[in-house]
């Protein structure tokens, strides 16, 4: 039988993390400092497992190698995207991230292109977007002099908002704020500021400034979106963003939603409400509902939610397909 591959998430404990992932989503944790739900990843830092059906118990990156059908045959060796969740309590490390070229080459994996979606954001909470350095040298000796408050560029951010942050962009998230990050299946990060916090055994946290002087872009240039939005009775669609590595979506089911899926296999997480989900022309339902994460195999084109539930949806681009 067709069905969704329902994923077991894995949680990340982090020095910034805090408790609404599991006051908001119900998650069973066992830590105050649970910084990211790692909801669909194939990473070898984070394995998801399959819940469900004929592959029940199976690793996502198991999966990958084993059964590529379901993945539409892909031409890229490992899974390619990352799906988290991020609750910040209190402001993660100013960060930058390489590109394909300089990930392989340093750090032995893929570069890390990200985008965020704003789930929820305290009132004044902030996002650093950039930086205001106009060449190399300049970046450089703001860094070394810690000139942070006239280098890093922030922004307050609100629910609903998406940001595309690509390789090469200076960034980090502020106290108060949850979103869901599609990204690059990709765990290097270079710190660039960490506020001189100190870690678990009281020693300054690690920064790579060498590394982050090789891979930021400098001028920072805001990414353009084209965001669009299709309406379908009470429902809609909007498309956040279509490039190389991922096209992003936000599914908002209020009643009725038939979607065509256009990539090689969908990512979905659910982010609020309650549902069924119907695939291709078949009339089994499947329960969906808050917290909850799968991926349509590559034999689905079609879906129809009934209910009332916002997802975010990703399939691969070109470039990881």
């Amino acid at each position: 039988m067709l069905e969704p591959l329902f994923l077991k998430p894995v949680f990340q404990e982090k020095i910034w993390g805090g408790t609404k992932l599991k006051s908001v989503f119900d998650y069973p944790l066992e830590s105050d400092h649970i910084g990211e739900c790692w909801a669909i990843s194939a990473h070898p830092h984070g394995v998801c497992t399959v819940e469900n059906g004929e592959y029940k118990g199976l690793l996502l990156d198991e999966l990958w190698k084993k059964h590529p059908e379901i993945f539409g045959n892909p031409s890229v060796d490992v899974f390619p995207l990352l799906t988290k969740i991020l609750d910040a309590a209190d402001d993660l490390s100013v960060q930058v991230h390489p590109d394909d070229s300089y990930g392989k080459e340093h750090a032995g994996e893929l570069g890390k292109t990200e985008c965020w979606y704003i789930i929820s954001a305290e009132p004044g909470a902030e996002i650093i977007y950039g930086h205001h350095a106009k060449t190399k040298e300049e970046l450089a000796q703001m860094i070394e002099s810690g000139d942070w408050e006239h280098l890093l560029r922030r922004i307050p951010v609100q629910a609903g908002e998406f940001y595309h942050v690509p390789s090469g962009t200076i960034h980090a998230i502020g106290k108060g704020i949850m979103i869901l990050e599609t990204q690059q299946s990709s765990d290097t990060t270079y710190r660039v500021y960490d506020y001189d916090r100190k870690d678990d055994a009281g020693n300054p946290r690690e920064l790579h400034i060498q590394e982050s002087l090789d891979v930021t872009t400098v001028p920072h240039i805001d990414p353009v979106l084209n965001i669009k939005q299709v309406n379908n009775g009470e429902s809609n669609v909007t498309t956040f963003i279509e490039s190389d590595y991922f096209n992003v979506f936000e599914w908002n089911v209020s009643g009725v939603l038939p979607i065509k899926t256009t990539g090689k296999y969908t990512l979905v997480s659910v982010l609020d409400g309650f549902g069924y989900l119907y695939l291709n022309d078949d009339e089994t339902k499947f329960e969906v509902s808050k917290g909850q994460h799968f991926i349509l195999p590559n034999e689905v084109t079609k879906v129809r939610f009934e209910g009332d539930a916002k997802m975010i949806a990703s399939e691969p681009g070109q470039k990881n397909s």
